[in-house]
């Protein structure tokens, strides 16, 4: 299995003004659909159109006035893209591929991968996006500490 395209078909990315401090982050990587694509240059092999979404969800906890109920969500931003990947192997690698995305599957040794590649493409544009929006960053940095000296306090 061989990687021979990777374009974004679309980029979304918004702020409400309600970030908080107790803003929660989640990223998530959704498969919308996996077919045969026939590319001309290819002669014995065939390709495999991968199209998918990366989002990362930005939401408050709003508190409700009966403590037993459970908290809701509201979405604060949100960073989002859709694209395509489109794949090339042999016809019986394919032909197996398809069989498995009929129950809407993937082959972990294609999975990983994929998520591999959509998580560093989409990460650093998300990264871009976040500073520009002024919204947290959805990957952790590290963080450079002072240790004071011995015999020394802080």
């Amino acid at each position: 299995m061989q990687i021979v395209g990777f374009n974004f078909t679309k980029v979304l990315a918004e702020r409400k003004p309600t970030i908080g401090p107790k803003t929660s982050i989640n990223t998530n990587i959704e498969f919308l659909d996996l077919s045969k694509e026939e590319i001309e240059i290819l002669k014995d092999q065939e390709a495999l159109k991968v199209t998918f979404n990366f989002s990362v969800i930005y939401s408050e906890n709003s508190e409700k006035e009966k403590p037993k109920e459970k908290t809701s969500k509201e979405e604060s931003g949100k960073i989002s893209f859709e694209g395509i990947i489109l794949l090339t192997s042999n016809s019986e690698e394919i032909k197996n591929i398809l069989k498995s995305w009929k129950k809407k599957e993937i082959p972990n040794n294609l999975k990983v991968p994929l998520f591999n590649l959509i998580l560093k493409r989409c990460s650093t544009k998300a990264l871009d996006l976040e500073e520009q929006l002024n919204l947290p960053s959805h990957i952790p940095f590290p963080q450079i500490t002072l240790k004071p000296k011995e015999g020394q306090s802080s």
